[in-house]
């Protein structure tokens, strides 16, 4: 009789965010070119809470009920290897296993919002087999940089295809939570800006938000603002925007990674951005790329990047990313990441 295989890696994604669903799905596929058996498990949606105290603990459930099904069968096998995405999905696990996060409570849960969910997520992180922080200031977070089982993983960026002919978009930034993401101070800059530009024609387009979230979130936009609202677009359909655009423009009241301003340099867009906290690896590069679009002053950086643009801007941003490829991160896997997990 034939016995079959274990399943090498399960992949327990909170898929919370976009971000959070693109990395998980990078992270399978690089596994699977590897040569390992992958199987995701996706936690459902919960219903919204007021409090990100019950959000994560919502969350925590989900991932729990999801890997059920996976960790463990009737003869006590399962999956080799299990690899939590998010402090989060790992908070309640059924088996202890590897970690993968952009950033730990103990930098974005701060005071009430992270009371019961910072010591636990201390207490996994020193359980678990492995940790894979998205980047070396997501480790540092963590406060647990002297393990030696810590590996860091950057989640792969790549262009989204050839740039447009013209660049007819002046600038675009994303705003899903809008509060976290700063949309009001883009605005702000937008609008003095244009104050500035008596206009121009130009636009401002924000992604990933629609007029209802729009309004629950307090910000207000006028009708002669030249701001478009795209509401939820595909990836695709967001990246063919960019790909239009001459500027991302950001002020994150904190960012965990900056997947959003990684993929808007990989299109060829500039980046202006505040000098936001979090470990934010976008950050660097865009101060090494042009230190002029990286300020407080956020309306002045952008008037500088659309009137007194680097003519070698993308060029040198292409090569900046290159440890980001997804070449550079199939090459950690298999060699670094699979051997770690299965020995």
């Amino acid at each position: 009789m034939r016995v079959a295989r274990a399943v090498d890696v399960l992949i327990v994604s909170l898929g919370s965010t976009a971000g959070l669903r693109a990395a998980d799905a990078e992270l399978e596929a690089s596994l699977r070119r590897a040569g390992a058996t992958v199987e995701l498990a996706r936690a459902s949606v919960p219903a919204e809470r007021r409090t990100l105290m019950l959000t994560d603990l919502a969350w925590a459930r989900a991932a729990r009920t999801a890997s059920g099904p996976h960790v463990a069968t009737r003869d006590g096998g399962g999956p080799r290897a299990v690899i939590y995405s998010s402090t989060t999905a790992a908070l309640l696990w059924r088996r202890p296993g590897a970690i993968r996060f952009d950033a730990p409570s103990a930098g974005n849960r701060p005071g009430r919002h992270g009371l019961w969910q910072r010591p636990l997520e201390r207490r996994r992180l020193r359980q678990a087999s492995l940790l894979l922080p998205w980047s070396a200031g997501g480790r540092e977070e963590s406060q647990l940089a002297e393990l030696d089982e810590t590996l860091v993983l950057p989640v792969p960026v790549e262009g989204s295809g050839p740039p447009a002919l013209v660049r007819d978009i002046a600038a675009i930034t994303y705003a899903a939570n809008p509060s976290k993401k700063g949309l009001d101070r883009v605005l702000s800059a937008w609008r003095r800006i244009r104050q500035r530009r008596d206009g121009n024609g130009e636009e401002l387009l924000v992604a990933g938000i629609g007029i209802d979230e729009l309004a629950r979130s307090g910000v207000e936009i006028a009708a002669d603002e030249n701001v478009r609202l795209t509401g939820p677009l595909t990836s695709t359909e967001y990246r063919a925007l960019v790909r239009r655009a001459r500027v991302f423009i950001c002020a994150p009241r904190r960012e965990d990674y900056g997947i959003a301003q990684l993929e808007a340099l990989a299109d060829g867009c500039q980046l202006v951005t505040t000098p936001s906290p979090g470990p934010y690896v976008a950050l660097p590069i865009a101060r090494a790329l042009d230190p002029r679009l990286v300020s407080d002053d956020l309306a002045s950086a952008l008037g500088v990047a659309l009137d007194s643009p680097l003519g070698d801007y993308s060029a040198r941003a292409a090569r900046a990313l290159q440890p980001f490829s997804r070449q550079a991160a199939d090459r950690v896997v298999a060699e670094e990441l699979l051997p770690r997990l299965l020995r």
